[in-house]
């Protein structure tokens, strides 16, 4: 089926919010699935994935640690990416003020492919960036280059699986200068040119974006239910009225 920017972002925006988290924005976050999606990349199935593990979260502060001059450790307690990559980022620029090059290492992480949009943002501030991670199912790798100025990445994945890889974590790095896209894409078999979600993105403000039905209505199942449960809450503490 095809839906609005506008109906994607109010579902995700409303179930968010229903979860009543104190950590992540349900507006940055909503805008991340709707970004994700329209490009072609399953932005709502990885937000109903992340919905079933949501509420089994600590919900708390990451811990930032600087490894030495140009890396940061960052453990987010097995929380989701969406819910912290923001102030991340932001404390990542104001740590990069000096310096050609930092690489944050993301720990005990999941829903990384929700990264996406927040990525992109770093083109137009000049940053060049590249972003790896490795999956326990298949594509078993992935890889994210996004070079200054542009305004989507290239994507490579590999179904090749490097045993001395971390399944939660997510390694990603800034650069004042370009990455190099030959010697990286070698390791890897599939390659999805940045055209191409280009053209999707376009093609979905245009047309609207498509969406699977099964995952359309999952995501507005868990927006329902939460709006309801707050909605007979608010209810039974109004009150009866006083004539």
């Amino acid at each position: 089926m095809i839906v609005s920017h506008n109906e994607l972002v109010a579902a995700v925006n409303k179930a968010f919010l229903g979860m009543k988290r104190s950590c992540g924005e349900a507006d940055v976050i909503a805008n991340m699935v709707a970004d994700l999606q329209m490009v072609g990349l399953n932005g709502i199935r990885h937000f109903n994935n992340a919905c079933n593990y949501l509420g089994l979260e600590q919900d708390c502060a990451v811990q930032i640690n600087k490894v030495e001059p140009g890396v940061l450790e960052v453990d987010l307690h097995k929380n989701s990416v969406a819910c912290h990559l923001p102030v991340i980022l932001d404390f990542a620029l104001e740590s990069m003020v000096g310096q050609k090059q930092l690489k944050i290492t993301l720990l005990n992480c999941h829903n990384r492919w929700l990264a996406y949009s927040e990525l992109v943002k770093l083109a137009a501030k000049g940053i060049a960036c590249r972003a790896y991670w490795s999956n326990g199912s298949q594509p078993k790798r992935t890889l994210y280059v996004l070079n200054r100025g542009c305004v989507a990445p290239e994507l490579y994945f590999s179904d090749t699986d490097l045993v001395e890889d971390d399944l939660h974590s997510m390694t990603i790095e800034l650069s004042i200068e370009d990455f190099s896209q030959t010697a990286l894409a070698n390791q890897y078999n599939t390659h999805i040119d940045s055209t191409e979600l280009s053209s999707s993105q376009q093609a979905a403000w245009v047309e609207g974006i498509f969406v699977d039905d099964a995952e359309w209505a999952m995501l507005k199942q868990t927006a329902t239910i939460f709006l309801v449960e707050n909605s007979q809450r608010s209810l039974q503490g109004a009150g009866e009225l006083v004539e």
